[in-house]
């Protein structure tokens, strides 16, 4: 943790202040495993208080706070006598179903040294893919906000399946932020900054701000880190940035030890810049929190409609189709070399479409009926990878 040798100090790193952070009033911040356990499992209290200090003066300021906490998992491990991070999925969310009452427990004593309530929510992908539960898990945050409590967000580790599940709670923050449109993201971790490589070595250097993806290119992002404890690292970091800035949210990466003064706009950790251009929030759903159910094969004349042109999916341009989905399930659509060009929400059942590839919707239409005259994916459901 911290600057490693070499590293810029946090008062000279470009002695200002970033405007970005001290104007958001609405402030998602994301904290990982490694920040709030003991390597060996077990939540390491200090830590825990350090943070809610930080952000409990965040709230004194009438500023609003919604933090994703990783570590259920890591604070179940101990408890449970287990030594490492168990692989296989029912020991991970049994090892959750114990810690995550600790660590709800000890940010609920934590923050009312505050005089806060905390509010504990925990998401499957599902909540906020399905456009009801989206709903739900956005009035509940927002209610929660209201009533000037601090939402505790985590994945569901136990109920979650591989099929179901974010992958990391990077990505869950980045989707958070925007689910509660914040004017801010800040992701905590165990790495002070991005780095163009190992930040132990000596020839590597602090990148302070990322403007687009001109200025990650040719750096080196490494996986996981060291604690073990953990499912992220800087690869996942720099994705969550992308998806959150992709929706006009500026994000401040750092280390959890780096949190104060990160938070009051100090040139710490890097700063990604936000897109312009906020895109609608159908469209962001669809595009970063969707997993497809499976893929339409194009052949280059409905990848130039669909890409170039913007036009709708019709079964004359499909040439094959693989997995098991039903209407209303998000489709990747690919291209002839297998890559994935756009993804959209499909109107017929994986069954119904081998009968109806290469022809026209007016064929369609005069063999089966007008309930066939209709788009495999329409225009206003589909966006462009």
């Amino acid at each position: 943790m911290g600057t490693p040798p070499g590293g810029a100090s946090v008062t000279t790193q470009n002695g200002r202040v970033r405007d970005a952070v001290t104007t958001a009033r609405r402030v998602v911040v994301k904290i990982g495993s490694s920040s709030l356990t003991t390597a060996t499992g077990g939540l390491a209290d200090e830590r825990v208080d350090t943070l809610v200090d930080t952000l409990g003066r965040l709230t004194a300021e009438g500023r609003e706070v919604v933090l994703v906490s990783s570590g259920a998992i890591a604070a179940g491990l101990a408890p449970l006598g287990l030594s490492r991070r168990p692989r296989d999925l029912a020991t991970q969310q049994a090892a959750a179903s114990v810690g995550q009452g600790l660590l709800i427990g000890r940010y609920a004593a934590s923050f009312a040294r505050h005089g806060r309530t905390v509010g504990q929510v925990l998401l499957t992908v599902d909540d906020v893919t399905r456009r009801a539960h989206y709903r739900n898990a956005y009035r509940t945050l927002r209610k929660l906000l209201d009533l000037r409590a601090v939402p505790i967000v985590n994945e569901n580790d136990t109920v979650a399946t591989q099929e179901i599940r974010f992958g990391d709670n990077d990505r869950l923050a980045a989707l958070v932020a925007a689910l509660v449109h914040a004017d801010l993201l800040v992701l905590l971790s165990d790495v002070d900054a991005l780095w163009t490589g190992d930040p132990t070595r000596p020839d590597s250097t602090r990148i302070a701000e990322v403007r687009d993806d001109t200025d990650l290119a040719g750096i080196t992002i490494g996986g996981a880190g060291r604690s073990g404890v953990g499912t992220g690292g800087m690869v996942t970091k720099v994705e969550a940035a992308r998806i959150a800035t992709g929706f006009g949210i500026p994000v401040v990466l750092t280390a959890a030890d780096l949190a104060a003064p990160a938070l009051a706009g100090e040139p710490v950790g890097t700063l990604f810049h936000p897109q312009q251009r906020r895109p609608t929030a159908r469209l962001f759903w669809l595009a970063h929190a969707t997993s497809p159910r499976g893929r339409l094969h194009l052949d280059p004349g409905a990848v130039a409609a669909v890409v170039g042109r913007r036009k709708s999916l019709l079964p004359a341009g499909i040439t094959a189709v693989d997995g098991t989905f039903t209407a209303g399930d998000p489709v990747d659509l690919v291209d002839t070399a297998g890559a994935s060009v756009a993804r959209g929400l499909v109107n017929y059942d994986a069954v119904e479409l081998p009968g109806l590839l290469g022809r026209s919707t007016s064929e369609l239409a005069a063999a089966l009926g007008p309930a066939y005259e209709r788009e495999v994916v329409h225009r206003d459901d589909l966006v462009l990878l």
